[in-house]
């Protein structure tokens, strides 16, 4: 009996010591399996986070018509484009100033002052990255009506926004908001009386361009600034061929900035015009031709492109792109530098400050 018990309690001392044993010998190794140094490699490091930005191109007056549409025609819808294709599809966003309306008709000889371009063009441009285009001009409208409302329709089937015209005086003023990377802009133009019959101007209940009137610039650009992070306008005005800006441009522009819009862009002139920087903001008084027949001197063929670099707070730096229109209708960007900067001298501003 004795040896009985003294054998079960050996039985039970080792159950319970080979449970002992193992359960410490479980919890130490739960510990090891997840130690420290394992646990810190599982928390990512922290990356900065990536600086918010978009690019916008803008170039000058885009004129399909006339010599132009002679020579799509011989060529191809490409063949405007063509020497600048990269360049255009390089920025977030392009505009310029459409001065053509989209519609059809009879064909446009050179010399004649109405212009007016195969409606399928729109899909042209959108090939090449025109994401806005202005229609405050003097061409815009020649086609009376009809042209004005296919141009409307013709661009946003290609999904391409446009800004200053519209089917009455309200939708004409309106500005087109475009959001690119996280940031938004507000678009607004507008043409100024100087250049273009009252008949030319939207109103209540027909279709137009959008007037060059300080109080609405200012009202208008107050609704954007509450929407956008950036306010750009554009203005069709100016003296053809003269390198200065008159004063009723100055006025506009100084009005634009005064009121909140980050940069002003004008067209117009057929010609580069100077460079102001007002109250830290630039204006750039007009950017000359880009697509255009006016092959009669070179003031007329020579345009200025800009590239300009936003970030969420503030331009970070605006790039200057000479070109040179050649066969009427072929804008190319200018490789050679003197020439470059014989160009570039027409803004008279001190590019080291840009």
């Amino acid at each position: 009996m004795k040896k009985t018990f003294l054998f079960l309690t050996v039985i039970l001392l080792s159950l319970f010591l080979f449970y002992f044993f193992s359960l410490k010998s479980n919890k130490s190794k739960t510990h090891l399996s997840s130690p420290l140094s394992q646990i810190t490699k599982t928390i990512p490091t922290p990356t900065p986070t990536p600086k918010i930005q978009a690019s916008l191109i803008a170039v000058g007056d885009i004129m399909l018509s006339r010599t132009v549409a002679q020579k799509i025609k011989q060529n191809s819808p490409d063949y405007p484009f063509t020497k600048t294709a990269d360049f255009l599809q390089s920025a977030d966003l392009l505009f310029a100033n459409l001065e053509t309306s989209l519609t059809e008709g009879r064909a446009i000889n050179s010399g004649e002052m109405l212009f007016r371009a195969d409606p399928t063009l729109a899909q042209t441009l959108k090939k090449y990255n025109f994401s806005i285009l202005s229609l405050a001009n003097n061409h815009t409208p020649n086609f009376g009506n009809k042209g004005l409302l296919d141009t409307f329709q013709y661009l946003s089937q290609a999904g391409i926004k446009y800004v200053g015209a519209g089917q009455n005086q309200t939708k004409a003023a309106q500005p087109q908001y475009i959001k690119k990377n996280g940031i938004k802009f507000a678009f607004l133009a507008y043409n100024d009386s100087d250049v273009v019959p009252l008949s030319y101007f939207a109103t209540p209940n027909s279709p137009g361009t959008n007037p060059m009137n300080l109080d609405s610039l200012k009202s208008h650009i107050k609704t954007a600034k509450q929407k956008a992070d950036f306010v750009i306008v554009s203005m069709h005005s100016g003296n053809e061929y003269v390198n200065n800006p008159n004063q009723s441009q100055i006025n506009f522009a100084h009005t634009a900035i005064d009121a909140g819009a980050e940069i002003v862009i004008g067209h117009h002139p057929h010609t580069i015009q100077i460079l102001e920087k007002y109250k830290n903001k630039f204006i750039f008084y007009s950017l000359g031709n880009f697509i255009f027949d006016q092959m009669w001197s070179q003031q007329t063929r020579q345009g200025l492109a800009i590239k300009i670099f936003f970030n969420q707070n503030e331009i970070e730096k605006i790039d200057l792109i000479p070109v040179l229109i050649n066969d009427y209708c072929q804008p190319q960007i200018i490789t050679d530098q003197t020439y470059s900067q014989k160009i570039l001298k027409k803004l008279n501003y001190d590019l080291t400050k840009l």
